[in-house]
C-alpha cells in the first residue's frame, strides 16, 4: 500500500471507512509529516496534535459502532484537514495573522469548521495566512511565512497559502480554503493544485463576516479534480437545494448525483473564449511572463485535444473597477477591533488600508458598492457569449518570499526582519501577480484554477503554472469535470 499521504483524499476516504487505515493511524501519519516538513515550509502556525488524536480516537470508536450496529458513518469520516487562522476552532486560538489582536482561544466553531466537524473531519491545526486574510501572500509579523514546496525561496500564495503549502507537500490530503480575491486560486497556482472558487451563495458556511460586497466564499484546494469534488460534496450537500447544488434541486439531469459523481463524467464539447485583458491594466500596466502565457498554451493545448473550441476573446473593464474593488474589498478591516496602542503592530499595507477605510465616508463605500452591481452586470453579459472563459491563473512565476513587502533577507516576518512600508507599492505588485482573479469574485461567479505547466518541462521540475476557467453560475460540476479531463 502507497504511504497515507501519497493517496488521493478519495482514496484515503475509502481505507478509512473499510477500516483498512483507522483514524488514529491517518492524523498519526499526518501529524508525523507536520512535525518533520513543517519547520522548514510555514505553512501551519498552530498543530493541535493533542485534541486531533482524541477526534481520531472518537473516530474510531464511531467506525467500531458502525460495524456492529450499522451506525452511519459521516462523508468525511476520519479526514485529517486544517482551517486557516482567520476562522475560529473550538479551543485554538485564532490569530487573523496579526501581531496587533490578542490572541486567544475561540469558544465554538465558526460555521466552515462546524460544517466539516459535522461531515467527520479531523483537524489537525491552523494554517498560515497574511494579516486579516488581505493579500496573495502569506507573510505576517507572527510566524514563519508559508513557503512553496516547489521552491523553499518562493511564496506559496495567499491568502490560502499555508493550507496550499500543506496539501502540496503532503501534510493534509485537501484542505478547505476561502477566496474573496483569488485567495483560493492564487495558492493553488502556486503549488500546483486544483483550486475552486465556488459561486457566490452555493456554500453558506464562508468567511463573509464584515464583506459588504459579498466576496468570500470557502471552497476545496486538492490535488486533483475528485479530491475537491469530495469536499465540496461535504460542503454542499445534494439536499441542501443551494443553488447550483447537484440533486433535485440542481442541474438538469443532476438528480441524485454528488459533485463526485458528476466530475467522473466527461463534460459536453465547449465553447471557450480566451482573453489576457484584465480590470486593472490600465492603472496597473502588466506584461505577462513568458511561463503564464507557455501555461495558457499548454491549457489550450489539452483543451483542444479533448475537443473543446477555443477562441480569442476581447473583453471591456470599466477603469472605475480598481478603486471600487479596492473600497469594497478593504472596507472590513477599517472597523476591525484594534487597540489604538496596538496599531503600530500591524503591517504596513494593513495599517495604511485601515487608515484610509476610517477616513472613508459611508456614502463612499456605497457607491462603490453600487458600482461593482453593475460592473458585475456587464462582465456576466460579455462572459455569456461563450460557455467558460479561459487566461493564466497568475501572470508571473510564485514569487520570492519577502518580494512583496521588501523585507529583509527573504523572512518575511517581524521581528526577525523589519518591513518596507510601501503599502501602494505591495498592492500593485499583488494586482500585476494576481490580475485576473478579484473580478470574478465581484461576479460572483465559479472558477477554478488547473495546473497545466510546470517551468522545468516536466512535472515536479520547476515551478508550477496553471490556467484559471470562469464559467456561468451553477457551473461547479462543469468545471470539475474539465479539470479532471485535462488530467486532474
Amino acid at each position: 500500500m502507497a504511504e497515507l499521504h501519497e493517496l488521493s483524499a478519495v482514496g484515503l476516504r475509502d481505507a478509512l471507512r473499510t477500516g483498512t487505515v483507522s483514524a488514529r493511524e491517518a492524523a498519526g501519519h499526518f501529524l508525523d509529516r507536520i512535525g518533520a516538513e513543517n519547520p522548514h515550509l510555514g505553512a501551519f502556525i498552530t498543530v493541535t496534535a493533542e485534541q486531533a488524536r482524541k477526534d481520531a480516537a472518537a473516530a474510531d470508536e464511531l467506525h467500531a459502532r458502525a460495524g456492529r450496529d450499522g451506525t452511519e458513518l459521516p462523508p468525511l469520516h476520519g479526514l485529517p484537514v486544517a482551517f486557516k487562522d482567520l476562522t475560529d476552532v473550538a479551543g485554538v486560538v485564532t490569530t487573523h495573522g496579526s501581531a496587533a489582536l490578542d490572541h486567544r482561544p475561540a469558544l465554538a466553531d465558526g460555521a466552515l469548521p462546524a460544517v466539516l466537524k459535522g461531515a467527520g473531519v479531523v483537524s489537525l491545526g491552523k494554517t498560515q495566512v497574511p494579516e486579516f486574510g488581505l493579500t496573495a501572500y502569506s507573510e505576517n509579523r507572527i510566524a514563519p511565512p508559508s513557503r512553496n514546496p516547489y521552491a523553499l525561496s518562493r511564496s506559496s500564495g495567499g491568502s490560502s497559502g499555508g493550507s496550499a503549502a500543506a496539501v502540496a507537500a503532503g501534510l493534509l490530503p485537501f484542505a478547505p480554503g476561502s477566496d474573496g480575491g483569488g485567495s483560493v486560486r492564487i495558492p493553488a497556482a502556486a503549488c500546483g493544485l486544483v483550486g475552486l472558487k465556488p459561486g457566490r451563495g452555493l456554500v453558506p458556511a464562508g468567511e463573509s463576516t464584515g464583506d459588504p460586497a459579498g466576496l468570500v466564499v470557502t471552497g476545496p484546494l486538492a490535488r486533483s479534480a475528485a479530491d475537491a469534488a469530495l469536499m465540496l460534496d461535504a460542503l454542499v450537500p445534494a439536499e441542501s437545494g443551494a443553488p447550483g447544488a447537484p440533486g433535485p434541486h440542481g442541474p438538469a439531469g443532476t438528480a441524485g448525483a454528488g459533485y463526485l459523481e458528476l466530475t467522473a463524467q466527461d463534460p459536453r464539447k465547449l465553447r471557450i473564449g480566451v482573453s489576457l485583458d484584465s480590470p486593472w491594466q490600465n492603472i496597473f500596466p502588466f506584461t505577462p511572463e513568458r511561463e503564464a502565457l507557455d501555461a495558457l498554451a499548454a491549457g489550450i493545448g489539452l483543451l483542444e485535444a479533448a475537443g473543446h473550441e477555443t477562441m480569442e476573446a476581447a473583453v471591456r473593464y470599466d477603469n472605475r473597477y480598481p478603486a471600487a474593488f479596492t473600497t469594497a474589498w478593504t472596507a472590513a478591516v477599517g472597523s476591525a477591533r484594534i487597540a489604538p496602542q496596538r496599531e503600530a503592530l500591524l503591517t504596513p499595507l494593513t495599517r495604511t488600508f485601515r487608515r484610509r477605510a476610517q477616513q472613508r465616508s459611508a456614502a463612499k463605500l456605497n457607491e462603490s458598492l453600487a458600482f461593482l452591481r453593475l460592473f458585475q452586470r456587464d462582465t456576466i453579459a460579455q462572459y455569456s457569449a461563450w460557455d467558460l472563459m479561459l487566461m493564466p491563473a497568475l501572470a508571473q512565476t510564485p514569487r520570492p518570499v519577502g518580494w512583496f513587502t521588501g523585507a529583509a533577507h527573504g523572512d518575511g516576518y517581524w521581528p526577525a526582519a523589519e518591513w518596507a512600508g510601501d503599502a501602494d507599492g505591495d498592492y500593485r505588485k499583488q494586482c500585476e501577480y494576481a490580475p485576473w482573479s478579484s473580478m470574478v469574485n465581484v461576479c460572483g461567479l465559479p472558477a477554478i484554477s488547473i495546473p497545466v505547466h510546470w517551468t522545468g518541462g516536466a512535472k515536479g521540475a520547476g515551478l508550477p503554472m496553471g490556467i484559471q476557467l470562469i464559467g456561468p453560475m451553477g457551473s461547479e460540476a462543469l468545471l470539475l469535470q474539465v479539470a479532471a479531463q485535462l488530467g486532474h
